[in-house]
């Protein structure tokens, strides 16, 4: 009870519009997918309005490709406007922002992990209402937000922010590891017994169920949902997370510029927050207009990934009608360079799924390219007489173009932050 009261105490203080707006996702979460694109469309239309009257950027930039936010009346219709790349947030950001009074505004910016750092001002409805439709996937699970919660995030820190951040911690009713050790994560897996969900960077979910089972610890817990985000939630990661904490980890998807796109339902489909995003696949890569970006909006916004949608005769057995995101490929934009050509990064996770379904093999993988056509390949598994398969396989996929050097047997994460899969040196 008392976790419950602060919560709702620091909500009504940080984010008032919070609470109500939650209660409207509750409801339309059992909407048909006709008033969910009527509502879509009427949103757009006003978000549309909002930024060609209060952002000097926007104007510009409707009335150059003859856009008119008051014509607007089919989704369709926002294909007039050419893919907005972060380049462009970054580039035209003063003039990107509105220049409405608004009565409460956060700063944010990205991680910075591509190399781009992006800042800019989130209106207090878009911070309120991306964390609310995050709440309603709690809700799927029998979960609220003030349950006690464990958090796993990947940084070691100075114990002199440690504390500051156990404080804040203990507001919102979790707990958290800050040296990845042994002794701290059976400390940690031991405090999931009064838990009812665990959530933070998939990878480092991942590692710590790896150290609980080869401890052999046997924690008994009552988690109701483990939440993997900031990351791609790889299927040779499931065996480890059920084996550890009884369920499998589910995917949280979206970004700090994009807010919330979708939300795993305990059916398994990857539910758009179709109330607050629009989402568009566009030559296999995912463009997203955030409804609720008044601030600084985020308008057929390239976020980096590969996508596949599920087509529109899809139908979930949990009974939602919200559109589903099928599969996230991976990111887009590096590039492994062979002798003679160039493939995007996004082919690694086509590949080694590939593997998964043809020969049922599951493999964490890490690739390093310093020189033009060599890449060194590590794996965490043993190789367990896979070599010649996975060897057969590469050549198939990349004939002579690339030559790999494999290592089996690799510790591929050191728990600092997130997980990259590939890493290069070489520029385009």
């Amino acid at each position: 009870m008392l976790k419950r009261l602060i919560f709702n105490f620091g909500t009504k203080k940080r984010n008032p519009s919070l609470l109500g707006y939650l209660d409207f996702l509750k409801e339309s979460d059992t909407w048909s997918e006709k008033e969910l694109l009527e509502h879509q469309i009427q949103k757009c239309k006003e978000f549309l309005e909002f930024a060609y009257e209060y952002s000097p950027y926007y104007k510009g930039y409707f009335d150059s490709h003859d856009f008119k936010p008051s014509e607007f009346k089919n989704l369709e219709q926002l294909k007039i406007l050419p893919p907005f790349s972060k380049d462009n947030l970054i580039k035209y950001n003063d003039r990107i922002h509105t220049n409405y009074p608004f009565k409460k505004l956060f700063i944010s910016s990205t991680s910075g992990t591509s190399g781009q750092l992006l800042k800019f001002w989130k209106n207090e409805e878009w911070d309120s209402h991306t964390r609310a439709a995050i709440f309603r996937g709690y809700s799927w699970y029998g979960v609220n937000p003030w349950d006690r919660n464990g958090y796993l995030w990947g940084y070691n820190i100075s114990p002199k922010e440690a504390l500051k951040i156990k404080f804040l911690d203990w507001l919102q009713n979790r707990f958290r590891i800050f040296t990845y050790n042994p002794k701290e994560i059976e400390k940690f897996a031991r405090n999931l017994k009064g838990a009812k969900y665990l959530h933070g960077y998939s990878s480092v979910i991942y590692e710590v169920a790896k150290l609980v089972n080869k401890s052999g610890l046997k924690i008994g817990h009552n988690l109701k949902m483990i939440k993997g985000t900031s990351e791609k939630v790889y299927d040779s990661y499931q065996e480890e997370v059920k084996k550890a904490f009884g369920l499998k980890m589910l995917i949280e998807y979206g970004a700090t510029e994009s807010g919330l796109v979708g939300f795993e339902c305990p059916q398994g489909s990857i539910h758009i927050a179709m109330e607050n995003v629009i989402i568009e696949e566009e030559d296999g890569e995912i463009l997203v207009t955030n409804l609720l970006s008044r601030s600084f909006p985020i308008i057929r916004y390239k976020l980096g990934d590969s996508i596949k949608l599920a087509d529109s005769e899809f139908k979930c057995t949990c009974g939602r009608s919200h559109a589903v995101i099928l599969d996230i490929q991976g990111r887009l934009g590096e590039k492994i360079i062979g002798k003679s050509r160039e493939y995007p990064s996004v082919l690694l996770n086509i590949f080694f799924k590939g593997i998964t379904k043809n020969h049922g093999i599951l493999l964490n993988y890490q690739l390093r390219q310093n020189f033009k056509g060599l890449v060194d390949i590590d794996i965490e598994q043993e190789e367990h007489g896979n070599g010649p398969i996975l060897e057969k396989e590469l050549k198939n996929y990349f004939k002579d173009d690339i030559e790999f050097t494999i290592r089996y047997g690799q510790n591929l994460h050191k728990m600092d932050g997130k997980l990259k899969n590939f890493i290069t040196t070489l520029k385009d």
